[in-house]
């Protein structure tokens, strides 16, 4: 879950007198240890697999950075089953704006309709809808409160519907990523 814009000190609970280095350096090496015992989450290596084995595009939209998702991607062992990566560095406004989205779909030679988000965040989701995708909620535990009102379809965890019934839900011809496709 990426973050743009936000303006928050977190050390200001220790005082003006707190060592700010020494805080942020110890906040990045917990930080780096508590993710990389972070596993891939139920459903998402095997919906990935099988949008390869069908021949689909797939790309990262992130508000976080390159850095960041890059090294988690290539960390997971999943870098080399996305097409390609956009993130916060790349388009002049993050999410909630659509840029990030529209950047991938031009990107990947699509159109709107034709491809499906999933998101974790309410910023994540408003930008996907903004930009015409289909929209999959699929909250964290740090975004299980979002309000998801936006999205086509919340899910628990990819792991609750094969990609394969997600297909078909969007697909035909009555549907564009304007209607509403819920439950």
């Amino acid at each position: 879950m990426g973050h743009v814009e936000i303006d928050f000190d977190p050390w200001a609970a220790f005082g003006p007198d707190a060592d700010r280095a020494a805080l942020e350096t110890e906040h990045r090496r917990l930080s780096r240890e508590l993710t990389a015992r972070q596993p891939i989450l139920p459903g998402v290596l095997a919906g990935l697999r099988e949008a390869r084995a069908r021949g689909l595009k797939l790309a990262v939209a992130s508000n976080s950075s390159h850095e960041h998702v890059d090294r988690h991607l290539t960390r997971l062992g999943l870098r080399q089953l996305f097409d390609l990566a956009c993130c916060r560095e790349d388009v002049a406004a993050g999410k909630p704006a659509p840029d990030l989205y529209h950047l991938v779909i031009r990107c990947l030679g699509l159109v709107p309709p034709e491809a499906i988000a999933f998101e974790d965040s309410t910023a994540g989701t408003l930008a996907a809808r903004a930009a015409g995708l289909w929209t999959v909620a699929v909250p964290n535990p740090s975004t299980h409160h979002h309000d998801f009102s936006a999205a086509h379809l919340v899910l628990p965890s990819l792991a609750d519907m094969p990609l394969a019934q997600l297909l078909a839900r969007f697909a035909g011809p009555e549907n564009s990523a304007g209607n509403s496709v819920r439950g």
